[in-house]
């Protein structure tokens, strides 16, 4: 298996904490995508992914997956140990629903103020902009920190007791906003916990 990514960039990031908590890591060949400089756009990776987005898996029979949910949805069902997605019809359900909460709300909002109401990535990739759509969705971000605070305050994990892909999802966009300078104000006391707790597991810390 390959994975084409660009290291500590949210999406790719989450692919490979969901690796790292089935400790399975070493059964994939990271292979670096030069983004900066444009490579996602060629026919070589387009033929890969036609959406040009990072990361894209591939198996060894040459099939492409692309998408996180899609590609840790095939992880966790590939590798032993704890489901990241879930064992029941219920669990799923709910661990399906946070985890396009923390996608919707968090992450790509997040991606959306950075891309259109920051520098972004440049002006040679940022081919439009539009501001104020990007702090709309900023002010999104920030609404989506105070309801996973919320739900932080009654569970010990995103979607219940259980570490779970919504876990990952939610941790990911906090790093991004980190990146984005998008803080977590001090009095969001449960979501801060949580980011601190989830950064000491293992998958994170390295």
């Amino acid at each position: 298996m390959k994975i084409y990514d660009v290291e500590n960039f949210p999406n790719p990031l989450r692919v490979r904490i969901a690796l790292a908590e089935k400790n399975a890591t070493s059964n994939v060949e990271f292979i670096a995508v030069d983004l900066m400089n444009g490579e996602h756009r060629t026919d070589a990776f387009l033929a890969k992914n036609p959406l040009g987005a990072v990361p894209v898996l591939e198996l060894d029979d040459g099939t492409f997956i692309s998408e996180c949910s899609a590609i840790i949805e095939y992880i966790d069902t590939e590798f032993a140990g704890d489901s990241l997605t879930g064992t029941t019809a219920k669990e799923r359900a709910i661990i399906s629903m946070m985890q396009k909460r923390a996608e919707s709300t968090v992450l790509d909002a997040v991606a959306t103020y950075f891309h259109h109401a920051t520098d972004g990535l440049g002006p040679v990739l940022e081919t439009y902009q539009n501001k104020e759509w990007g702090n709309i969705q900023g002010e999104k971000a920030r609404q989506g920190l105070v309801y996973f605070n919320d739900v932080l305050g009654n569970s010990q994990f995103v979607a219940g007791d259980v570490f779970s892909v919504a876990d990952i999802t939610l941790f990911a966009g906090l790093v991004f906003a980190g990146f984005a300078q998008i803080a977590i104000p001090s009095e969001l006391t449960h979501l801060v916990a949580w980011q601190e707790n989830v950064a000491k597991r293992p998958s994170v810390a390295g």
